[in-house]
């Protein structure tokens, strides 16, 4: 892939991103738009697999319930780390940086394009909480099925968007024998201007 380390990286993010769809088509892989998202609270880390649904307000987002362990821990630290990584493309992009919320407007707006089972899981699921069974999370999804029969499904108001405005991006290539190439842009806050560095593999 051609990198020009002089570009904005927000631009070789979206040229990335979209290289891998387009692979991601031809070799019929799913998720291209797969991240980790790396949380932490009380010094102890953990990680998921979340779908980035496009740069919002120069953040990258996704969605997801508040009140899930995700949610919760980014309520109370919003340091966040996130990791694009294309086996196919040989190729990596690592980000750091906080994580906010959208607007109410950016939440609804992207409920309203979810697949109306989709719609029904997000009232249905106590993300992260004990399941006693899958038929008790069955049967929840039976009754809001019947709740919201021929009815628009209103988003729950414990469930919404976040972005992550990003203060490091770097961008790995891996090249034989392990002689990787990594180019950083790294920033102090969202108002200052990228500075661009590499790093040995």
């Amino acid at each position: 892939m051609e990198f020009d380390f002089e570009k904005d990286p927000l631009e070789n993010f979206l040229k990335s991103i979209h290289q891998a769809e387009i692979e991601s088509v031809v070799q019929n892989i799913s998720d291209f738009n797969a991240m980790a998202l790396s949380t932490a609270k009380d010094n102890k880390p953990s990680s998921r697999m979340v779908l980035f649904k496009g740069l919002v307000r120069g953040g990258f987002s996704f969605y997801t319930h508040y009140n899930g362990r995700k949610g919760c821990e980014l309520s109370e630290n919003n340091n966040v780390a996130a990791t694009f990584f294309w086996p196919y493309l040989d190729h990596q992009i690592n980000v750091k940086g906080q994580a906010f919320k959208l607007t109410v407007a950016e939440s609804d707006a992207y409920f309203e394009s979810r697949a109306r089972q989709s719609q029904i899981g997000a009232w249905a699921s106590q993300q992260s909480r004990e399941l006693k069974s899958r038929e008790d999370f069955e049967e929840k999804i039976k009754f809001f099925e019947n709740k919201f029969k021929d009815q628009t499904i209103p988003r729950p108001d414990n469930w919404g968007g976040w972005h992550i405005l990003p203060l490091e991006i770097e961008f790995w290539f891996a090249q034989v024998n392990r002689l990787h190439y990594r180019y950083v842009y790294h920033r102090e806050d969202v108002n200052h201007e990228w500075q661009r560095r590499m790093r040995y593999p």
